[in-house]
């Protein structure tokens, strides 16, 4: 066969793979309406591994890389379930109408909030100075008004701290809630508000906001002194797959200053020794190892993340400097035993390592 007949017939393949995947997608859609009906839950971890089990058993049956087959399989579960939870999302809306507003909605979690109320069939409006006054949006969020069944503060933090003691002088009768990385600088806006008999609660969404899929997601609650009020908070997102997490506001941010300080912190280091090292750094650049580019994939993600919002989290933190302290303390003594010769040594600081990791798993 000559070049041009070999690539139809793999366009024709190509073409019955994607009918493929779109008849799956049809099944996943039946799937995800008889979990519905019959009140099963969307994940359904056993299936999974029968499905790359099986992939992987087929794979290898027919002479073809079982990894490729099993990343595909795993691509494919996961737009299911993406599906699956949107669906569900939608169909169980606690919204019916009722009215939210996001203040900060035009920011990245912002927006976020707001197609997830709006899925959930919630009136939605915006409030952000990046906007023009229109139906729905405010530059001015106290033109908006307070009458509203939900109230999301998604500013930034020094700015949420303000709003969310000024909201307390306006006493709002429906659910408030911030989604702030850190506590610290909202603690008295939100002692505030509950003093003012307020329903509030805190939130910290462990997740960025192109997050499609929930599940294998975290969702902290801060309680503030208000039951139910968190516990409405809990049941906006009963229908998705996160995992909900409860946490006390000091506990928060001293865990958050190693959960979010020290690997932002770690990354910022990493990209800038790589970016100060002089005449190698263009070679550098165009290096590659495994180790390398998967942290080089990390750092670059950090480098383009929002740099006012990371130095929040790095300054506003009444723990931020322990774990930097600890970060600077590590390093040190990896030099101490590259310089003295110590294999010793550092086989044992890997090993203290290799255990904590293991933890994780």
């Amino acid at each position: 066969m000559t070049l041009d007949e070999l690539r139809k017939n793999l366009s024709d393949v190509d073409r019955r793979l994607v009918e493929l995947i779109a008849e799956r997608q049809r099944i996943v859609a039946e799937v995800g309406k008889s979990k519905l009906t019959t009140g099963t839950g969307t994940r359904d971890y056993a299936r999974e591994k029968d499905v790359l089990d099986a992939g992987r058993e087929q794979a290898e049956a027919l002479g073809v890389d079982p990894d490729v087959v099993e990343g595909l399989l795993r691509q494919l579960i996961r737009t299911s379930l993406e599906t699956q939870e949107r669906d569900r999302v939608i169909a169980e809306g606690k919204g019916d109408g009722r009215q939210a507003l996001v203040i900060g909605g035009a920011g990245k979690m912002g927006r976020w909030f707001v197609d997830f109320f709006a899925s959930q069939g919630f009136a939605t409006s915006v409030a952000d100075t990046s906007l023009e006054d229109g139906p729905g949006r405010f530059r001015n969020w106290t033109d908006a008004g307070v009458d509203y069944d939900v109230i999301v503060v998604a500013t930034p933090l020094a700015v949420s701290g303000r709003i969310l003691a000024q909201l307390a002088v306006l006493n709002p009768k429906g659910l408030i809630f911030d989604i702030g990385s850190l506590k610290s600088p909202l603690i008295d806006g939100l002692h505030e508000l509950r003093s003012a008999g307020c329903r509030v609660t805190s939130l910290h969404p462990m997740y960025g906001p192109d997050t499609r899929l929930l599940s294998g997601r975290h969702l902290i609650f801060c309680d503030v002194g208000n039951e139910e009020a968190t516990a409405a908070a809990k049941e906006l997102f009963a229908a998705t797959m996160v995992e909900q997490l409860d946490m006390g506001l000091d506990d928060h941010d001293r865990l958050i200053a190693y959960v979010l300080g020290l690997s932002h912190a770690l990354n910022i280091a990493f990209f800038t020794a790589l970016a100060e090292s002089g005449e190698a750094a263009p070679a550098l650049a165009k290096m590659s190892s495994t180790t390398f580019d998967s942290q080089l994939l990390v750092s670059q993600a950090v480098a383009q993340d929002n740099p006012h919002l990371y130095f929040e989290i790095q300054n506003l933190n009444k723990f931020g400097l322990g774990p930097l302290d600890a970060l600077c303390d590590a390093a040190g003594r990896i030099r101490e035993t590259v310089a003295g010769g110590d294999e010793q040594a550092f086989v044992e600081l890997m090993q203290k390592g290799r255990d904590y990791l293991a933890l994780r798993s």
